[in-house]
């Protein structure tokens, strides 16, 4: 694929630009309809491949957020985002109140990844269902090769190992000696791996919502989210009001699944981002997809119990409402090509499909629709640039605080815990009722600001986020029960 020839020349640069950036005013957005933030932005170019330094070049987008005070400190903070596929530009626009007392004392540095947001994002059209691609047997392996070749780049070339040597290129060119750095979910994994590859360059380390590098992405994803779920009709069992709102919750569902297996319902509803009729169908797997987005954050959780019971009593309007909120959200959200890349080259090649593993994924409520179709997708993807090390566990005196939520339903706390063990100079704090990133929780905050400043894990007062709760469920649309 001669897919480096499809770079538009605003995108491809001669080697030996050497000068400094040039910043301008420019607006970080979350969204449409969402947050913006002013900063200041330029492009800084990086090698395509970092193995050819004098070959072809890409630009990254490069923002600059200053720091509240006219002095500020000269490490500033980086945002990594998660995903993979979101942009760190739209991730920190949308919780940029998170991150508002670090920024009283220092810049905020923000990189779009490669494949990401405005640094060439890898957008890639292939079928959403499984279903769909079972039926395409025959035609997945031409699917993936059109998918590739509208690719405006090789995507070997937009993977974790890739993107931790650009960001120190940014650091070296904006002229900073170290980075604190943050990264969430997927960006724990680019954290981890830029504080392994230079430790000396990095200050602090927050890892929110942390995947330890030595565990796949793929497996667990179904067996976490039932057990996340299941965590919910225990809540609501014990919790009087709910229980009495909402019987045999987990059977109902198992109901409404069962029936949507056997005949998709067709519907007419308001777009609920637009507000036209729109004809919509809704199916099992809509159903399980939207769940497990759904238990990420503990206000979409408690939403669940009135969304399932509501379906199960035929008013499907909601839960497809909702499906349409979250899997459209996802779509525009992530650079599907650049989540292909990482994961097919560092995630799927260490996954045995055995008998076992889909035996146990079939046990949950996902099921193993998409493990089998990511994996099928990964048979026709090429493998990208590797570090021999990407998945050894983090080790070293790094100061690093850990967050995970009580509830996640992708990175428990087991996971922190993990992390946790080969470090010498760590945090680990769970927030009770909480789920997927914990930033802008309660407390958390003014937490990370103190640990940013101080540099000492040990001595950080972080008991403050014991006090975070679940949000309350609601009885009914008007909100959340007392």
């Amino acid at each position: 694929m001669t897919a480096l020839g499809l770079l538009s020349a605003a995108l491809l640069l001669t080697l030996g630009a050497t000068a400094s950036p040039h910043f301008e005013d420019c607006r970080l957005e979350a969204g449409p309809g969402q947050p913006t933030v002013g900063a200041r932005c330029t492009r800084i170019d990086v090698p395509l491949d970092h193995a050819d330094p004098e070959g072809e070049r890409l630009e990254l987008f490069v923002a600059r957020v200053p720091a509240l005070t006219p002095n500020p400190r000269p490490d500033p903070f980086t945002v990594i985002a998660g995903g993979p596929g979101q942009a760190s530009s739209e991730f920190y626009a949308a919780l940029a109140g998170a991150f508002g007392r670090i920024q009283r004392e220092r810049d905020i540095l923000v990189v779009d990844q490669r494949g990401t947001g405005r640094s060439l994002r890898l957008d890639c059209d292939l079928p959403e269902e499984p279903a769909a691609l079972e039926l395409a047997d025959e035609s997945l392996p031409q699917l993936v090769a059109d998918c590739l070749a509208t690719l405006p780049a090789d995507p070997r070339h937009f993977t974790t190992s890739e993107a931790v040597r650009d960001l120190d290129l940014v650091r070296e060119r904006l002229g900073f000696s170290t980075l604190n750095v943050y990264g969430v979910s997927y960006g724990t994994r680019v954290a981890q791996h830029y504080a392994r590859r230079f430790p000396d360059r990095t200050r602090t380390l927050i890892l929110d919502a942390v995947v330890p590098a030595d565990v796949p992405l793929g497996p667990e994803i179904a067996p976490l989210a039932q057990r996340s779920l299941d965590a919910l009709f225990a809540r609501c069992a014990d919790t009087p009001a709910c229980a009495e709102r909402f019987p045999a919750l987990e059977r109902r569902l198992d109901t409404l699944l069962a029936d949507l297996e056997q005949a998709p319902a067709t519907l007419v509803l308001a777009d609920p981002l637009r507000g036209n009729a729109v004809e919509r169908t809704l199916t099992a797997m809509d159903v399980r997809a939207t769940l497990r987005l759904m238990s990420y954050a503990p206000e979409t959780v408690a939403l669940l119990p009135l969304l399932i019971s509501q379906a199960a009593d035929g008013h499907l309007s909601p839960l497809r409402a909702q499906v349409d909120m979250v899997l459209g959200g996802l779509e525009e959200m992530l650079a599907m090509g650049m989540h292909n890349a990482v994961v097919c080259t560092e995630d799927l090649p260490r996954v045995s499909l055995d008998d076992s593993l889909l035996a146990r994924l079939r046990e949950t409520y996902l099921g193993d629709e998409q493990l089998r179709m990511l994996a099928r997708i990964c048979e026709h993807w090429p493998a990208g640039v590797l570090d021999d090390d990407l998945h050894q566990p983090l080790a070293g005196d790094v100061p690093t605080l850990i967050l995970s939520g009580e509830l996640d339903p992708i990175t428990p706390p087991d996971y922190g815990d993990r992390v946790l063990a080969t470090l010498t100079r760590a945090r680990h704090l769970v927030g009770p009722g909480q789920g997927h990133g914990l930033a802008a929780r309660g407390c958390v905050p003014r937490v990370m600001a103190r640990f940013v400043a101080d540099a000492e894990p040990e001595a950080l007062d972080g008991d403050c986020v014991a006090d975070l709760a679940p949000t309350p469920f609601f009885l009914d649309f008007t909100g959340p029960s007392p």
